[in-house]
């Protein structure tokens, strides 16, 4: 009996946590984790007890099962992501599927210029695509290679998009701030805008197609000259960009240009 009892206190752990592993195949799905770390901590907890310390085995043991369920979940919430990003690509009226690609490049010194996509030429990207994600316009590829693509972000402050407010087709000219917000300078003196006035891009650019949403009017400076200007929350998660998709570049349209906007 003392030699069961001593096996189980050195082996018993390791038995323990092998089960988990295997269980856990089949209960994450519906519990995402929480019932595997659940009756880990039951069989681990009686066992805490008979031991005095706890020794360095454990101790990687135990590191090596945070390891593991940490990746379980992770890849969980990267297939809801992707899912959730598939589900709204079939919603969106346009005439051409876009490609699904991953943001695998961003410099922390160009967080709010620039992303490296996981897809190129090979499948399909081409310069001048338009690259969206949740909530809307992220930018537009700028250069291409055959593996990976270079997206210009729209809150670059070298961006600039023409927009259209949705309410009363007031337009101006959208140009990215380094953050998550944008600076609209309006075409007219005093437009007629408000703010929580959903933007979007206009007939006016010719780099993008006309009703891609962009934000929302944060705020408003209708007495600055020498045009009145807004600030733009930006609706896209440009700050924690993963998935993204891409389109065809809009055909050329024979529209005036103004202001410089694209």
């Amino acid at each position: 009996m003392f030699t069961v009892r001593r096996w189980w206190e050195y082996k018993g752990l390791q038995v323990g946590i092998l089960a988990l592993v295997i269980g856990s195949a089949w209960t994450l799905r519906e519990t995402k984790g929480a019932l595997l770390h659940e009756i880990y901590q039951g069989i681990t907890s009686p066992l805490q007890r008979l031991q005095p310390g706890v020794t360095p085995e454990q101790s990687i043991s135990d590191a090596r099962f945070l390891e593991l369920q940490t990746r379980i979940v992770d890849l969980e919430s990267q297939n809801q992501n992707l899912k959730n990003l598939l589900g709204y690509v079939e919603k969106e009226a346009l005439p051409e599927k876009p490609v699904i690609a991953r943001v695998v490049g961003r410099s922390a010194d160009h967080w709010w210029q620039q992303v490296i996509l996981n897809r190129g030429t090979a499948s399909g990207i081409q310069e001048g695509s338009i690259v969206k994600a949740d909530g809307g316009l992220v930018g537009l590829v700028e250069t291409v290679t055959t593996n990976t693509s270079s997206v210009l972000l729209v809150s670059d402050l070298k961006s600039q998009v023409g927009v259209n407010i949705s309410r009363t087709s007031a337009k101006g000219v959208l140009q990215g701030d380094s953050s998550a917000e944008g600076v609209l300078e309006f075409y007219e003196k005093v437009p007629n805008v408000k703010v929580g006035d959903l933007v979007s891009t206009s007939t006016y650019s010719q780099k993008f197609p006309p009703g891609l949403a962009i934000g929302k009017i944060k705020s408003l400076d209708l007495k600055k000259l020498p045009a009145s200007v807004a600030r733009v929350e930006l609706f896209p998660p440009i700050r924690h960009l993963d998935w993204v998709s891409v389109y065809p570049k809009p055909e050329p349209q024979e529209l005036p240009r103004q202001n410089g906007a694209k």
